[in-house]
């Protein structure tokens, strides 16, 4: 749990980078993604040694598919923060545990508990409240809004199939692995979509690198740990701690505004997340 939560910590930073980002939204996802993988890479080699290359040998395909859906999340969620706020973007991409839980239920014939159920609720609940009073109506908005939703369908997958993968594949490997797929796979993307590839500054190159350092090799890789030693559902829900500390960062460093329903909401999304939890591990 403090894997995720710290990963979760690490993660709420990438919306502040992405904000003021002198490249394009899908350019700088590669570029997060591609800063990263010198560090991953060294990472994995280190210590995986020979079973760096027999990880993705036998777990190729899940691993290509984590690092696509991974490359569609990226995509999708830094077009979502460049057209609406921080705090709704965020909160709707963290609708990924209703996405996971209802995966599990059909692909696993397990219903959730009411306990678990009960606990979701509060948490997207108190999301709702977070972003409630900023929540706009303009097509710019609404535009970004509903890319967050499709955000939270691909993080969702994501979740289910890296938690698999965790059964087999170190952390390390994983990450190395699943991030040059996500680089492949954004690079034509971005160079296609005619956005601004590179920064025009220095300021802009430390700005990336502190995305990729933080939000992909310290997040991700603290997230991909947790997920191994703990049940999707519960860290998926776990995460929506990221969304409250988002709208906190973007309030303090961007000057979003953030009122009392805000902080009611902060409060109840992480007495969800206790419940959901608890709940769960007892299942």
């Amino acid at each position: 749990m403090l894997a995720l939560f710290a990963g979760a910590t690490a993660i709420a930073t990438a919306p502040l980078f992405v904000k003021v980002s002198e490249t394009g939204p899908v350019a700088t996802a590669f570029w997060r993604v591609a800063l990263a993988l010198p560090f991953l890479w060294t990472w994995s080699l280190a210590v995986q040694r020979g079973e760096h290359y027999a990880s993705f040998t036998a777990e190729r395909r899940l691993i290509i598919a984590a690092g696509l859906f991974f490359a569609g999340d990226l995509a999708v969620w830094h077009w979502s923060i460049v057209l609406t706020s921080v705090a709704n973007s965020t909160l709707l991409a963290n609708l990924a545990p209703i996405f996971v839980t209802l995966a599990v239920w059909v692909l696993v014939r397990r219903s959730p508990t009411a306990a678990f159920l009960a606990g979701l609720a509060i948490a997207l609940t108190g999301v709702a409240l977070l972003i409630g009073a900023d929540f706009r109506l303009g097509a710019r908005e609404l535009a970004g809004d509903a890319l967050g939703v499709i955000t939270a369908m691909f993080y969702a997958a994501y979740q289910l199939t890296v938690t698999r993968l965790r059964a087999s594949v170190a952390t390390a490997s994983l990450m190395a692995w699943s991030g040059l797929v996500t680089a492949v796979a954004l690079l034509p993307v971005a160079l296609l979509s005619g956005e601004q590839i590179l920064p025009a500054t220095m300021t802009g190159w430390v700005k990336l690198i502190g995305l990729a350092l933080i939000a992909q090799a310290a997040g991700q890789s603290l997230i991909a740990y947790a997920m191994a030693h703990l049940p999707a559902t519960v860290s998926s829900v776990g995460l929506l701690l990221q969304p409250v500390l988002a709208a906190l960062f973007a309030w303090a460093l961007l000057g979003e505004a953030l009122g009392w329903l805000q902080f009611a909401g902060g409060v109840a999304v992480l007495v969800g997340i206790r419940i959901a939890q608890r709940a769960e591990l007892r299942a």
